[in-house]
């Protein structure tokens, strides 16, 4: 194995068991369409993110050995697990993917900026 293969792995693993705990806690019950739902929350974990770190919160109130940012990023990423493992995404592939065609890509993506 590579490291390639050991992170696509890993990422499904993980996802696999963020699946089962979410769907054990109820968040897969009552969804017709769940891709808009898990977008909008995801988008929302991230904008929770900016505010933890404009306001400065340097501990979450859950898990207090990370900062707010830490913990809300955390939680996008979790549900982005969540509904890759529900729509079948190969998105541990396609992380690879971006970042190697990323890698070959011109500086600031030839002039963007942020």
């Amino acid at each position: 194995m590579n490291l390639n293969d050991d992170f696509i792995s890993a990422w499904e693993g993980i996802s696999h068991i963020v699946y089962q705990n979410s769907d054990e806690h109820g968040f897969h019950a009552g969804y017709q369409n769940l891709f808009p739902i898990k977008i909008a929350l995801i988008h929302s974990e991230i904008s929770e993110a900016l505010e933890a770190h404009r306001c400065g919160v340097s501990k979450d109130d859950k898990i207090p050995d990370f900062s707010g940012a830490e913990a809300e990023l955390a939680d996008a990423v979790i549900r982005i697990m969540d509904l890759a493992h529900i729509h079948n995404l190969r998105l541990g592939e396609a992380i690879i993917a971006k970042m190697k065609y990323n890698s070959g890509r011109e500086f600031m993506h030839g002039g963007k900026s942020y």
